[in-house]
């Protein structure tokens, strides 16, 4: 069945004739187009045009379409969460009246807390407890318009946990509407069985896990905390680089808690991202740039760690590529609300009510190399589509905190109407 979606007020399909991460001015460019119709054929886009055009060319497909009507509504592409921490165990509001009596991150984590509870409970929990608790959160991320997901490993740091947290993605993926990516983050805190010899698990990851990984063919990206107290620049470079050896692409955390020249290890290791960079340098921030590093930007992090924001207005104006995610994670930013995420970054990091649509549509996309297939609206791309009930992009930013979604389109099929899952 052909879908037909007709008389919306503005379409936003962030096309562009860039192929490459958009940098600075290219972030504003929405593609927005009024007094246009999207004929949707199979699982993907067919046409975008007036409707007299698409009647023209499809007759056939138009006349047994399903129409939408958008009246009063825009058009744009599916939302893109480039980092999230989707599979896990347990939940964590206990520490946040610690968090709130003026606890760090790294004070809690160090008292056997953050991650490390997260890991036991990953630890405790089946398969199925995992993967169902998985599947409830990827409905909740449709419901906002999310319809493309990276999901790390990392509440396992042992190869058992690890893998099976792996496994509960690839099945996810299988099985849920929402397409998820994969990355394998053994190197995200060092267990507390190896505290004060963190070279030999870095040694463990090395050699045993990540050839794993790559042998059953469970991850395409390879990230590492790289953190003063989890791992150092030189251990997560030699992570990285084995990685790489596997067919692993490098991401990295980078530069969140203290500046530990995380940006610029990203860059010079060739990483498809860095990610957080709230106290980033100014020399990371300007090799990045030059290396055509994504900067994926966690505001949802700082607002719920009550830190400081990472400079986001300072690294779009020099030219650095910027996505931002919602960080989905039961520790420092237990939100999957990516519109929510959106008004912090407008609101917190200077970053405009356009830009921030590229950053996590198209710019998201590329972050987890998928941007050949979503984050715009192009013929020929998935149809992977919102229809948002506001009448107007900028009244997305302008309320805030709101879920605006109505419709969402999931390769070609309509999975969310009026709100709600069908």
């Amino acid at each position: 069945m052909a879908i037909l979606i007709n008389n919306a007020n503005e379409v936003l399909t962030l096309a562009s004739e860039v192929k490459l991460p958009r940098r600075r001015e290219q972030m504003s460019e929405l593609g927005l187009k009024k007094e246009v119709s999207i004929l949707i054929e199979g699982d993907r886009i067919a046409m975008i045009a007036p409707l007299e055009e698409i009647k023209n060319e499809f007759p056939h497909l138009v006349n047994n379409a399903d129409v939408i009507d958008a009246r009063g509504k825009i058009v744009m592409p599916g939302l893109v969460d480039c980092h999230t921490h989707l599979v896990h165990g347990g939940t964590r509001e206990h520490e946040l009246n610690m968090r709130l009596a003026g606890k760090s991150y790294m004070d809690i984590m160090n008292a056997g807390g953050g991650i490390h509870y997260t890991t036991t409970k990953t630890r405790e929990a089946s398969f199925d407890e995992l993967y169902d608790k998985t599947y409830e959160h990827l409905n909740n991320f449709l419901r906002h318009g999310i319809t493309t997901v990276e999901a790390k490993s990392g509440y396992g740091l042992d190869m058992e946990t690890e893998l099976k947290q792996l496994y509960v993605t690839k099945k996810i993926q299988e099985n849920h509407q929402v397409d998820v990516v994969s990355t394998f983050m053994g190197a995200h805190a060092v267990p507390k069985e190896y505290k004060g010899n963190e070279d030999e698990f870095v040694k463990i990851i090395i050699e045993q896990m990540i050839p794993k990984v790559a042998e059953l063919g469970l991850a395409e990206f390879n990230d590492v905390f790289c953190e003063k107290g989890v791992f150092t620049p030189a251990q997560s470079r030699l992570i990285l680089e084995a990685g790489k050896a596997y067919g692993l692409t490098p991401k990295i955390h980078a530069d969140e808690i203290e500046p530990y020249e995380g940006a610029e290890l990203a860059a010079e290791v060739g990483a498809i991202s860095a990610e957080h960079l709230l106290v980033a340098s100014d020399e990371g921030i300007a090799a990045m740039a030059k290396a055509g590093t994504i900067a994926v930007l966690l505001p949802g992090t700082a607002f719920f760690l009550r830190a400081p924001y990472a400079r986001g207005r300072l690294m779009v104006d020099s030219g650095v590529p910027v996505a931002i995610s919602t960080d989905f994670n039961p520790g420092s930013s237990p939100t999957i609300s990516l519109p929510f995420i959106q008004n912090l970054a407008c609101m917190n990091m200077g970053m405009t009510m356009e830009e921030v649509l590229c950053a996590t549509t198209i710019n998201a996309a590329h972050a987890i190399n998928r941007a050949d297939n979503v984050g715009t609206l192009e013929k020929g791309k998935l149809a992977d589509v919102l229809i948002l009930d506001v009448p107007n992009y900028k009244q997305l930013q302008y309320f805030y905190g709101m879920n605006h979604t109505d419709t969402v389109i999931k390769a070609g099929k309509v999975v969310v109407k009026g709100g709600s899952l069908l």
